[in-house]
């Protein structure tokens, strides 16, 4: 029903990454796709206040997720900017300091 990505960014790198976060928002809210608008409608973006081990940490909260619908960030930004994707992905993976980790959630019953 929900997932949680936690996207450690080099600090010298967020304006890059916040750039093609801004890119990807452009990329769903212009879709044709409806899936893909529905995906923008539960994708939230949150960044740590303070370095995590050295990072700025960047969460990708999904709630709720679209039931098979990929979520595949080059993927999306492919179908929107096919020109620019090879610019887009090298700053976007230029600016992790190692992977991004993935958390599939459920909601606890009375909460």
């Amino acid at each position: 029903p929900a997932g949680l990505l936690f996207n450690p960014i080099r600090p010298d790198r967020t304006a890059d990454f916040e750039g093609v976060l801004a890119k990807l928002r452009e990329a769903l809210q212009n879709s044709d796709n409806p899936v893909r608008r529905q995906q923008l409608a539960g994708w939230k973006v949150f960044k740590s206040t303070e370095p995590v081990q050295g990072n700025i940490m960047y969460l990708f909260l999904m709630n709720p997720t679209v039931p098979d619908a990929n979520y595949a960030i080059s993927m999306i930004l492919n179908e929107a900017f096919p020109a620019e994707v090879q610019g887009l992905y090298e700053a976007f993976s230029g600016a992790y300091n190692g992977g991004q980790s993935i958390m599939n959630l459920e909601p606890v019953a009375g909460f």
